[in-house]
């Protein structure tokens, strides 16, 4: 069974750059035997990350990070049983959210600023699906 997890947190640390290449780089070495696959988005502070796999396999990386020390205020905005994966392509995608036109943002939220934790699931997946169409995901693996 696949299931699509879809969550939202800040940061505590300020060196998100340090924050996310280490994330990218654990993601590329231990996603594809655990078969997840997925995308971060990130800003300054704030995480937006979708999931993809098998249900024990994402619902064990998400029980990880919410006991990870460098997240605060983890929040599940999706959940879902899917029958085929809509980021296969990426063992883990990564968008900075800085460096897109803020007309992006403000499609899906009150601000020009990434605020998942005022915005529904369902908007934040549709601003990811915006993301892949205007090619500013990147890290294709």
């Amino acid at each position: 069974m696949l299931v699509r997890l879809l969550y939202a947190s800040h940061l505590v640390d300020e060196n998100m750059a340090d924050i996310v290449k280490t994330v990218m780089q654990q993601s590329r070495e231990k996603n594809p035997q655990y078969g997840i696959t997925g995308i971060l988005c990130h800003s300054d502070k704030v995480f937006l990350q979708v999931l993809e796999g098998g249900r024990v396999q994402v619902n064990n990386l998400y029980a990880h990070i919410l006991k990870d020390k460098r997240h605060t205020d983890v929040i599940l905005l999706n959940y879902e049983e899917i029958d085929e994966r809509r980021y296969a392509g990426w063992t883990m995608g990564e968008a900075n959210l800085n460096k897109i036109n803020p007309s992006i943002l403000l499609k899906y939220s009150a601000s020009p600023t990434l605020s998942p934790h005022f915005m529904s699931g369902k908007m934040s997946l549709s601003l990811i699906e915006d993301l892949i169409a205007s090619a500013a995901i990147v890290c294709r693996m």
